[in-house]
């Protein structure tokens, strides 16, 4: 319902154009408006003046709320029609127009026009009970305006005196109109001329489906063709109609079908993009990974050039106590010889065995660094392989912590025989010492001390090379695991595409199937209209030879009526001619001549009590 404060404003609109015109507004237009229901404006029955008409046309150029507006039997002048016509020609809201029964003449007809040329928002008019079709060219401006509109649906020109002339013009504006689909035209004077044309302009007229033409003296013939013409309209816009609502129904499929490729794409961009930042966060980790291992290996060197800066310390300080023993005299020549002969002995032992160390620990670095290299590679396929199999990036990551665990392992072990060749240094400088205060009882010592060494670095040697054998099983064992892992992570990565695109292939065979249905429902609903069109034309075709024949026909009994007139008269004459009646008897045939003119279906009185009747209508 409109709101109050509108609606007042209207009246008060209303009331200020009165006044400005100089004129009183009429109670009773007041009195509607206070009571204006729901979008619709009923002033029928309300004998409106012109300068009332002149406010109304003024508001309606920019009101909004009114979508009906009904003036029947308004009494509206030909100056009221015009500006209520004017007003309405910029109106975009008002939809039905009611203008029953206001005689509207050839200045309301060429108003009319030029409404509907201009409007684009009215689609229902009544116009029954005016007198449009008495004056030819204002009804042609009417009709003109009729082709050229493009939103009225529905025209009511009953009791309108609409000749055979003007229905022409209406044959040649619904030839042009591609809107109205409803056209009321009983009670007028069409008669067979119009209803000919009528009937000729329908082929090309698509969206009328209804066609109203009783009461306008046109035979049944004519009748029947425009009842066909309509049900062709009508099985047409059936057909129209349900073609469209297939083309819903197919474009319907499709946008769904669009929002589920759409969705699915979403998802494997989402999938790609968590696979993208697990192969990142991967990367990273591998990258603080190989960090610490490099760090390890610095720390390892460190030790080594540790390890490296003792034993210097020792060789000095072994070439110290040498010169102390040589300086003790030559009772300790020999003893000094023998220990000199175990002591290079011993740095001859040392040496040979800080080589085997060195090239033992150059072993396991090489062995390390090819053990990293290939750890890197297998993390590079693992990486491929992370994006679709994410369980396997546990055991590789419990694989690389039991590698952590092992070099951390050997790091313990290579600091723990570090500390030993700390306590054997140690161990030799205290026999040194002993040597230096004992005499003959330091080299007895020292030679089994020497043996005691000896056996001590036999047995380490032996427990090293226990622990390197060990150590390259386990790295065997790691190897050999990563292997079978790589080998159970390539056959599930294989069998992962494959499943993917066993199930792509049957996605698309779906597609397939569905888009070809949809090509054959079009095809079959191209294939209806086709066969529909082409009956509509072989029904046009027979309608057209039926309507020649007919009026062959016609032109027929014209002739023949014409010839039996022409003869009975000829026989009245030479009859006259022949007899001499008399006067009783030509008096007796004088009523019957009467009797016989009364019997013509068209004489001069009833043609018009005919013409009168078809004026007004029916009671």
């Amino acid at each position: 319902m409109p709101a109050r404060g509108d609606m007042e404003e209207f009246r008060r609109s209303y009331s200020r154009l009165c006044k400005e015109s100089g004129a009183e507004p009429q109670e009773a237009v007041l009195k509607q408006l206070h009571q204006l229901p729901r979008g619709r404006l009923d002033l029928a029955t309300q004998s409106l003046t012109p300068d009332t008409c002149r406010a109304l046309g003024k508001l309606l150029q920019k009101q909004t709320l009114l979508t009906e507006l009904v003036l029947s039997d308004c009494m509206l002048s030909e100056e009221g029609a015009t500006l209520l016509f004017q007003g309405l020609c910029a109106n975009t809201v008002v939809q039905l127009l009611d203008l029953k029964g206001n005689n509207l003449r050839a200045a309301g007809a060429e108003a009319l026009g030029k409404l509907l040329r201009q409007n684009q928002s009215i689609q229902s008019i009544t116009l029954e009970w005016n007198n449009l079709g008495t004056w030819e060219d204002a009804f042609a401006t009417f009709c003109g305006g009729l082709a050229a509109n493009c939103t009225l649906r529905q025209l009511d020109l009953r009791n309108n005196q609409i000749s055979h002339k003007g229905a022409e013009e209406l044959a040649l504006a619904l030839k042009g109109n591609a809107t109205l689909q409803q056209l009321d035209l009983r009670w007028n004077n069409i008669g067979l001329l119009g209803g000919r044309a009528l009937v000729n302009c329908l082929p090309s007229n698509r969206t009328l489906w209804r066609l109203d033409l009783a009461g306008n003296n046109i035979p049944s013939d004519i009748l029947r063709a425009v009842e066909q013409a309509m049900a062709h309209n009508q099985d047409r816009l059936t057909a129209l109609r349900e073609s469209q609502a297939r083309t819903h129904v197919l474009s319907k499929e499709v946008r769904h079908l669009q929002e589920e490729k759409s969705k699915q794409f979403l998802d494997l961009m989402e999938t790609i993009d968590k696979q993208q930042d697990e192969i990142a966060r991967s990367s990273r980790a591998s990258a603080a990974r190989v960090g610490q291992l490099q760090e390890a290996l610095d720390e390892r060197q460190s030790i080594i050039n540790a390890l490296k800066a003792k034993l210097q310390m020792t060789e000095a300080a072994l070439a110290l106590s040498e010169q102390k023993v040589q300086d003790l005299g030559e009772q300790l020549v020999t003893a000094e010889q023998e220990r000199q002969s175990l002591s290079q002995r011993q740095e001859k032992e040392r040496r040979l065995e800080q080589q085997e160390a060195v090239e033992r620990e150059s072993k396991l670095l090489r062995d390390l660094s090819a053990a990293n290299e290939k750890n890197l590679m297998l993390r590079n396929q693992m990486d491929e392989l992370e994006r679709k199999v994410k369980s396997q990036q546990e055991q590789l990551f419990l694989t690389r912590q039991e590698l952590t665990n092992t070099s951390a392992e050997l790091k313990i072990r290579a600091i723990q025989a570090e500390e030993r060749l700390d306590m054997e240094k140690r161990r030799a400088k205290q026999s040194l010492e002993d040597l230096e205060k004992l005499h003959v009882k330091e080299v007895d010592h020292m030679t089994r001390h020497l043996e005691d060494s000896e056996r001590a670095m036999q047995e380490r040697v032996q427990r090293l090379e226990a622990l390197r054998l060990s150590l390259e099983e386990e790295l065997s064992r790691v190897k050999a695991a990563a292997l079978n892992e790589r080998g159970q992570a390539e056959e599930e990565l294989i069998k992962a595409r494959n499943q993917a695109r066993l199930e792509e292939q049957q996605h698309l065979a779906h597609l397939e199937e569905k888009m070809r249905l949809l090509a054959q429902a079009r095809d079959e609903a191209q294939g209806a209209c086709l066969q529909q069109k082409q009956t509509v034309a072989e029904a046009q075709a027979r309608a057209s030879q039926l309507c020649l024949q007919v009026e062959g026909q016609r032109r027929r009994l014209e002739d023949l009526q014409q010839l039996s007139r022409v003869s009975t008269g000829r026989r009245c004459w030479t009859g006259r001619a022949r007899t001499h009646p008399s006067e009783k008897s030509c008096g007796s045939r004088r009523p019957r001549s009467r009797a016989s003119g009364t019997r013509r279906p068209r004489g001069p009185v009833s043609c018009k009590m005919q013409s009168w009747l078809t004026c007004r209508g029916p009671p």
